[in-house]
């Protein structure tokens, strides 16, 4: 390699060293310990979530999580256009970050490129789940249900609150396809 061309090339390496080496939790956010891989997976129902560009518009959404054969979980996710009247769905990858006993992972939709996913906070039976992306832009409230009872949307509320969630800018999600 041309001296003149090593420079760029090792700019844009340190900078996507630099991005995948980020933080993939909010500051004041704790991943689940004691996380059970196996219990997590299937289908969940997309309660409330802080809206961003790939599910803008979507209502219907939902992520079923199964196992790859190298042992990562293959992520699908899917929604409802109202505006396009279709059906809109991506598949991903999810990657434990440590040890699969904490709910730290990162997913990718996107080849190369991983975010953050981590469950912060679910009940002992798997069956509600708050999930934190990598910063205060991205929270997802879940149910293996189209419903969470109220006790427990008023304790996800209040646990994203204190992390310095903006609740209030939750989307709630409508479950009627």
């Amino acid at each position: 390699m041309k001296l003149k061309n090593f420079f760029p090339v090792a700019i844009l390496s340190g900078f996507f060293l630099l991005i995948s080496c980020g933080s993939t939790i909010p500051d004041n956010a704790e991943a689940v310990q004691g996380f059970q891989k196996d219990k997590y997976l299937g289908k969940w129902y997309e309660i409330a979530r802080l809206d961003f560009k790939y599910e803008e518009g979507l209502n219907n959404t939902t992520a079923h999580y199964s196992l790859n054969e190298n042992g990562s979980i293959k992520v699908v996710n899917r929604g409802y256009d109202y505006e396009k009247r279709e059906w809109r769905e991506a598949d991903g990858k999810a990657k434990f970050v440590g040890e699969e006993n904490i709910g730290m992972l990162k997913v990718s939709f996107f080849g190369p490129f991983y975010s953050g996913y981590n469950v912060i906070a679910i009940d002992q039976e798997y069956q509600y789940a708050l999930v934190a992306g990598e910063s205060l832009k991205y929270l997802w409230v879940l149910s293996r249900e189209t419903t969470i009872p109220e006790e427990i949307k008023k304790d996800y509320l209040k646990v994203a609150e204190e992390i310095g969630y903006q609740t209030s800018d939750l989307i709630w999600v409508e479950h009627n396809q």
